[in-house]
């Protein structure tokens, strides 16, 4: 299959309802453009609508700074072996000042080294989350004395929306830009 399997919607082929969500997305903090996974989410309005605003706070509101919040999507992407959403967030995480020799890492599956001390306590929870679907005391009780509850909570909110984010651009099968290779090998 060389295309994604939920052929683009254009505003004469989409609902009211899918419309609506459009332009709530488009006057949000993402600006204008369809990309990721709202053209596949799209089908399901309603669902859509909700998953936009998850995501609006997880990337523009969350407590957790954004150099440290990419560190934990591209983590979720790598999970997930979801190409589009780590090249995505690879490039918004070098962009917000991580290290690419982190990210790289990451994306063969291995423990990052020379990272910040802010960067280890996130790598470590991800991985604790990502992993076991839980995190050990060890890795949570230094992210509640950095970060605080609700930075806890924001990371969680980060994990497990780009996890969902990277599911639905796995079965959409939203393919890379032209030219671009995938920076995710199997494990």
């Amino acid at each position: 299959m060389t295309e994604q399997r939920f052929p683009t919607l254009s505003p004469e082929t989409m609902t009211e309802q899918q419309r609506a969500v459009v332009d709530a997305i488009q006057s949000g903090p993402r600006g204008s453009g369809l990309r990721g996974p709202f053209n596949a989410l799209l089908r399901s309005p309603e669902l859509c609508d909700l998953v936009q605003r998850v995501g609006a706070y997880v990337r523009f509101g969350s407590s957790i700074p954004a150099p440290l919040n990419e560190l934990a999507i591209c983590m979720a992407g790598r999970k997930w072996s979801a190409q589009y959403e780590f090249y995505a967030h690879r490039k918004l995480g070098i962009d917000a000042g991580l290290d690419a020799a982190i990210l790289d890492a990451v994306a063969l599956g291995r423990r990052p080294a020379n990272m910040s001390a802010d960067e280890t306590l996130v790598y470590n929870f991800s991985t604790d989350l990502l992993g076991t679907g839980s995190v050990s005391d060890a890795n949570y009780q230094p992210v509640i004395e950095r970060f605080g509850e609700r930075g806890a909570m924001d990371l969680v909110g980060a994990i497990g929306y780009y996890s969902l984010v990277s599911m639905v651009l796995n079965v959409a099968d939203v393919k890379l830009p032209e030219g671009v290779e995938p920076f995710l090998k199997p494990l």
